[in-house]
């Protein structure tokens, strides 16, 4: 088959003058799922995560650069059935907002992701451990889900919970985000902490210029 039978069918059909159009589909650039990707700590309850969509999230991980190759972290997934309640008897949210006790009720998470390492956590682990928990946070928001990366954790408990045969090192909520969140620029040498004004959860970021030396 010659390399160019596709372009000679559309001549033979349409004309050899006939203007072509090229569809061209693009997803979300990288800037929108940063942008949509911020840390919820009220989800909507009629929107329950599948482990098939856990299983999806946590399949970036393959794909992802490794200290050394390693490959030394391993997933624990939970959904609604599968133990949602002992992981939320274990975590904290909003550490900067203590006094709203958050996440408010019938606004907590119900999948998780519990992050463990097959060797003890070191700086090599904590790097794959910061890419993989922002690539699923993404993977999450290109799926039209949101989460959070927690690290306010019982580990102990956790660990006995679920039977897990290492060390739980983070855990990260997965599910459809129900706040407004808002990034807010700010100076380096501003209050970096978040906080929240008529129900908008408000987030400092330093301007790029000032991150640059």
């Amino acid at each position: 088959m010659a390399d160019n039978y596709l372009e000679n069918r559309y001549d033979e059909l349409f004309g050899s003058g006939r203007k072509k159009t090229v569809v061209k589909h693009v997803g979300q650039s990288l800037d929108t799922l940063l942008k949509k990707n911020r840390s919820y700590r009220g989800y909507d309850k009629k929107t329950l995560v599948s482990m098939e969509q856990l299983k999806k999230i946590v399949a970036v991980n393959p794909l992802l650069p490794s200290g050394r190759n390693q490959q030394v972290l391993r997933f624990k997934l939970i959904t609604h059935d599968t133990g949602a309640e002992k992981v939320l008897a274990n975590i904290k949210l909003g550490g900067a907002l203590p006094e709203l006790h958050l996440p408010f009720e019938g606004t907590e998470p119900e999948a998780f992701i519990i992050v463990c390492s097959t060797v003890p956590e070191n700086k090599i682990v904590d790097i794959d451990l910061g890419i993989s928990a922002q690539s699923m946070l993404l993977k999450a928001v290109e799926m039209g889900l949101n989460g959070i990366i927690i690290g306010a954790f019982n580990k102990e408990h956790t660990r006995q919970e679920f039977d897990l045969p290492y060390e739980p090192l983070l855990i990260i909520a997965i599910g459809k985000g129900a706040e407004t969140i808002r990034l807010v620029e700010i100076n380096e040498d501003e209050n970096h902490n978040y906080y929240r004004q008529e129900g908008v959860h408000f987030v400092p970021k330093v301007k790029t210029e000032q991150l640059i030396l």
